[in-house]
């Protein structure tokens, strides 16, 4: 196995266990048997190989998702289906929580405009479900793409936020809303 490889396992173990803020370089160098040095022979920073390693398992988690849905049911089910199936997987997932910390993602924002149009994404599901949707009829033209998705993922920030918000409201909250976005989306009168 090549030395990248072996750094990304290693930061993904760490991660995954210890979450980004308490994995530091030094902990990934010692776990892959190499020296800190050499780690930056391969990745610039700390945030590149978690922005690298929360790409793949953004990756896992569409390909899981979208091997788990009925495509022939309607944009309502499958909708509620996408949204229930990723908060569940990002609240136990440690490296795809990570994401929606404020602090983390101001760090890693940067990176994230690079790969943008990562269509291996939960945000590339929605979008390709979007355009399917829309060649068939069956959601509303008038409103972009990018804002579409933005409903579908701020679902995702407000489960994040739920302490603030009431707890005893979840999941009955999200799963309403994303019903509520839905039929806005498909109602044929708009």
């Amino acid at each position: 196995m090549d030395k990248k490889k072996i750094i990304f396992n290693c930061g993904w173990e760490l991660f995954h266990s210890k979450g980004f803020k308490d994995t530091n370089i030094s902990d990934i160098a010692k776990m892959a048997g190499i020296a800190v040095g050499t780690f930056y022979n391969y990745y610039s920073s700390k945030e590149q190989l978690f922005f690298e390693i929360y790409i793949k398992e953004n990756e896992k988690l569409k390909k899981h998702i979208f091997e788990s849905l009925d495509m022939n049911q309607d944009p309502i089910t499958i909708v509620r289906q996408i949204v229930e199936q990723n908060i569940s997987t990002v609240n136990s997932n440690k490296i795809l929580k990570e994401w929606y910390n404020r602090d983390l993602f101001r760090e890693l924002e940067h990176y994230y405009e690079e790969v943008r149009g990562n269509d291996d994404s939960i945000r590339g599901l929605y979008t390709g479900l979007i355009k399917k949707w829309r060649a068939e009829g069956k959601i509303r033209n008038d409103i972009d793409d990018d804002l579409l998705t933005a409903f579908f993922d701020s679902l995702t920030y407000i489960d994040s936020h739920k302490e603030e918000i009431g707890i005893r409201h979840f999941p009955q909250l999200i799963q309403y809303l994303a019903e509520f976005i839905m039929k806005g989306l498909t109602d044929s009168q708009k």
